[in-house]
């Protein structure tokens, strides 16, 4: 049953399929071209280089700390910095991964 006081206006509907309609058509149209302009290039390149440095450097500073704390025959520091810098590269990948897929 339809309530006859909430009867929609045309012209509020129209209106509303108007724009809904042109927003849609932005969406396809920005979805065909899958131009990247060189903002986007830089912030991907940020992202990458980011996400391989803070693990790198997490890892040396937890080596030193390691280090300084309990000497030993290995070095920490080393082992953590390779450590550091595949977790690093793992990260990058899959963020390069997610930003490929929503192409």
């Amino acid at each position: 049953m339809v309530d006859p006081r909430k009867k929609e206006k045309p012209e509020v509907t129209a209106q509303m399929k108007k724009s809904v309609a042109s927003k849609e058509a932005l969406r396809i149209k920005a979805r065909r071209e899958n131009d990247h302009s060189l903002w986007f290039g830089l912030s991907i390149f940020g992202i990458v280089g980011w996400s391989v440095v803070i693990p790198t450097l997490i890892g040396i500073a937890l080596g030193i700390w390691i280090d300084s704390r309990w000497p030993g025959r290995f070095s920490w520091t080393l082992m953590l910095l390779f450590g550091g810098l595949i977790c690093g590269c793992l990260n990058a990948w899959y963020w390069i991964e997610h930003v490929s897929k929503n192409d």
